[in-house]
């Protein structure tokens, strides 16, 4: 095999030369196997169209579903009405209990996201939806739903005397509980007897009227 016929089979063998590797063959991974860290303040993505105001769900089918302590030891509930908190008063009721905290080994643990839209229009702007810019991002909270959880070697004093304090610088008002604590359906909570058939079976469950008593039954009883 002359040079020349090396020349033009020179593409062919480029594969049995030993090479350096490249910068693309030893890079690190781009991605990773854990997911994001997620922010309930603020939604990974923003909204594609606009959120309409709305109302908190009410659970009028005999669900329990977020009034219970589910991850933590003690729990802040909403008890006096369904609202719209935004994210920013949220995040000053997070730093009260933090604040309140410091120092201590525990775990916080919101139960809302503030995932939806407020648009707000300026002034001397005529009537109509629609024509508002976007504002914050707020979470709709029904009644009797679990804000805030805490859980971690603190005391129950400490931790009530946190919440009162997150409570008080957020809108409505607030109750303490602890896990183990009753559901609540609407704002009827079960204990007491309470149970989720008796509230569905009212009617089937009361006790039927008496009939009415006539003179001629009627029998006097003389000491």
């Amino acid at each position: 095999m002359n040079s020349r016929s090396i020349l033009s089979h020179g593409p062919q063998l480029a594969f049995l030369r030993p090479s350096l590797p490249t910068i693309s063959s030893i890079a690190p991974r781009c991605f990773s196997t854990s997911s994001p860290a997620s922010n309930w303040l603020l939604p990974k993505q923003g909204e594609k169209k606009k959120s309409p105001k709305g109302r908190p769900k009410m659970h009028t089918g005999g669900s329990t579903r977020g009034t219970t302590v589910v991850w933590g030891d003690y729990g802040l509930r909403l008890k006096d009405h369904d609202r719209r908190i935004s994210s920013g008063q949220l995040k000053i009721g997070f730093e009260a209990v933090q604040r309140r905290l410091r120092g201590m080994d525990y775990q916080f643990f919101p139960r809302v996201s503030a995932n939806i839209g407020v648009y707000t229009s300026g002034n001397e702007m005529r009537m109509g939806k629609g024509k508002g810019k976007f504002d914050y991002w707020a979470a709709r909270v029904s009644v009797s739903r679990i804000v805030f959880e805490v859980k971690g070697e603190i005391h129950e004093q400490v931790a009530k005397e946190a919440f009162r304090l997150a409570a008080a610088k957020m809108p409505g008002q607030y109750e303490f509980v602890r896990k183990g604590d009753p559901p609540v359906i609407g704002v009827t909570k079960l204990k007491d007897g309470v149970t989720l058939e008796s509230l569905k079976r009212v009617r089937r469950d009361a006790p039927l009227p008496r009939p009415a008593v006539t003179g001629s039954t009627a029998t006097e009883v003389k000491p």
